[in-house]
C-alpha cells in the first residue's frame, strides 16, 4: 500500500472513532481532513497510553514506518521532546515536555471553545503545529496568534505549518503573558496545564470572550476547565472533563524529595496516630482532584515497596511539614505520622470525607472563578465555594 493511502486509510479511521465518541464534531470535521496529523508529527515520538501519563518506546518512522503511521493515527498522545530539549536519543528522557496532544482530547477542547466566524484565537502552546493549523482552516491564518516558550520547537511547528499552507501569527515567548499586540482577542485555548490562569488572558479577552485550558491543582489531578470573561474583568465557568497536560513551563513547581522533610531519621518528630481511611481511596485523577482543590500548597509521593506494600508521602510546597500513611492489604487501620505546622494527613482526610460527603462529585460539577488576585473552585454554582483547608 502507498503512503498516499496509509494515511487516507489512517485518518478514516481515526475519523471514525473521533466522530462515534463525539468529539469530533460536524464543524470541526472539515479541518480534520485538511490538516493532516501525520504533516505535525517529527520523525520520532513516543506514543502514549490513553490516560496521557504514561509513553512507550520510541517509534521511527524511517526504521519502523507500519509503528510509526500506526501511533500517527490512533487516539493517543505522542511525546515530541523531553527535558525542554535537552535530551537526545530514542530512550526515555526524564520528563515529557512536548507533545502532539491525544486527538480526542484536541478535538474536545476545540468544540469547546465554540469559535464562531471572524473569532481573534490566542493559541498558548503551539508544540508541533497540529491544533494552530486546524484553527488557522477554520478561522483563517490572519485569526490566529499562536506562542511557543520553547524556540526550537516554535521553528519546527513554523515549518510545519508553511508547507501545509498555513501562516498564523508565531510568537516565541512566556505563554503567560499573552500576547498584547493582539488584543482584543475573542478566543483563548491553552495546550498546557496551569495551576493558575495568568490574568493577562484574561485582560486580553473581550467581555463574553472564552478561555479553555487545562487546570490542576499542585496536588494532582487536572481537568479541562471552560471560562467565560466577564464584564468587571473576571472570568468564570466549569470543568467539562478530565485531562492529563504538560504544565506550562512559567508554572512548573520544584517537588523535594522526602529526606528534605526530615530532621532525623524517620519518623523523627512526627506523631503518630492511626486512621481507617485507605490511602488506596485518595489516589484517583479524580479523587486527587477533590483533595487537591481544598488543600493548597500539597503534593503526595508514593514509596513503593517489594512486596507490593506502601508508603504514601504528604509534602507542602514550603518545605515545614510531611505526613505519611502507610499501605498493607487486609488492613482495616493503617499506620499515620505527621509533623509540622500542618497536619497534612489530617487535611487531606477531611477533603476526601468533604468529598465523599458530595456523593463524590465528577469533575462536571466543579467551577472556577479567576479574578485577578485570586481563583476560587466550586461546587455547582460559584455561591457555593469549596471549603479550603491549611
Amino acid at each position: 500500500m502507498s503512503t498516499e493511502n496509509v494515511a487516507e486509510a489512517g485518518r478514516r479511521r481515526l475519523a471514525s472513532a473521533l466522530i462515534a465518541d463525539g468529539s469530533l464534531t460536524s464543524d470541526w470535521l472539515p479541518a480534520y481532513n485538511a490538516v493532516p496529523r501525520h504533516l505535525f508529527v517529527p520523525a520520532t515520538v513516543w506514543p502514549g497510553q490513553a490516560d496521557g501519563v504514561r509513553q512507550g518506546e520510541a517509534v521511527n518512522r524511517y526504521t519502523d514506518p507500519t509503528g510509526w503511521w500506526n501511533a500517527v493515527y490512533s487516539d493517543v498522545p505522542l511525546t515530541t521532546q523531553w527535558d525542554d530539549g535537552q535530551h537526545t536519543g530514542d530512550d526515555w528522557g526524564t520528563m515529557p515536555t512536548s507533545s502532539n496532544s491525544m486527538p480526542t482530547m484536541v478535538f474536545s477542547m476545540l468544540a469547546a471553545l465554540d469559535v464562531q466566524d471572524g473569532n481573534r484565537v490566542l493559541e498558548i502552546g503551539t508544540g508541533t503545529g497540529w491544533n494552530a493549523a486546524l484553527l488557522s482552516h477554520r478561522l483563517g491564518s490572519g485569526n490566529v496568534v499562536t506562542v511557543e516558550v520553547d524556540e526550537e520547537s516554535a521553528t519546527s511547528a513554523q515549518r510545519r505549518l508553511a508547507r501545509a499552507g498555513y501562516f498564523p501569527t508565531p510568537m516565541v515567548g512566556d505563554g503567560a503573558k499573552g500576547y498584547a499586540d493582539g488584543v482584543p482577542f475573542d478566543r483563548v485555548i491553552a495546550t498546557c496545564s496551569v495551576g493558575r490562569i495568568p490574568h493577562a488572558w484574561v485582560r486580553q479577552s473581550r467581555p463574553g470572550a472564552v478561555i479553555v485550558a487545562p487546570w490542576g491543582p499542585e496536588y494532582g489531578g487536572e481537568a479541562v476547565v471552560r471560562l467565560t470573561v466577564g464584564d468587571d474583568g473576571t472570568a468564570s465557568g466549569r470543568f467539562t472533563g478530565s485531562s492529563a497536560f504538560m504544565r506550562l513551563r512559567q508554572q512548573r513547581s520544584a517537588r523535594p524529595n522526602s529526606l528534605a522533610y526530615l530532621s532525623a531519621p524517620w519518623p523523627a518528630d512526627g506523631a503518630k496516630s492511626s486512621t481507617s481511611l485507605s490511602p488506596d481511596l485518595i489516589g484517583g485523577w479524580l479523587a486527587m482532584f477533590a483533595i487537591g482543590v481544598q488543600v493548597p500548597e500539597a503534593f503526595p509521593l508514593t514509596e513503593r515497596y517489594d512486596d507490593g506494600t506502601y508508603t504514601l508521602w504528604l509534602h507542602d510546597t514550603a518545605v515545614t511539614s510531611w505526613a505519611t500513611a502507610d499501605w498493607e492489604p487486609n488492613r482495616t487501620a493503617y499506620e499515620v505520622v505527621q509533623s509540622g505546622p500542618r497536619s497534612l494527613w489530617s487535611e487531606v482526610e477531611a477533603a476526601w470525607r468533604w468529598w465523599d460527603d458530595q456523593d463524590r462529585p465528577g469533575f462536571d460539577r466543579f467551577g472556577l472563578t479567576v479574578a485577578e488576585h485570586g481563583h476560587t473552585v466550586w461546587l455547582d454554582s460559584p455561591e457555593r465555594p469549596v471549603p479550603l483547608r491549611g
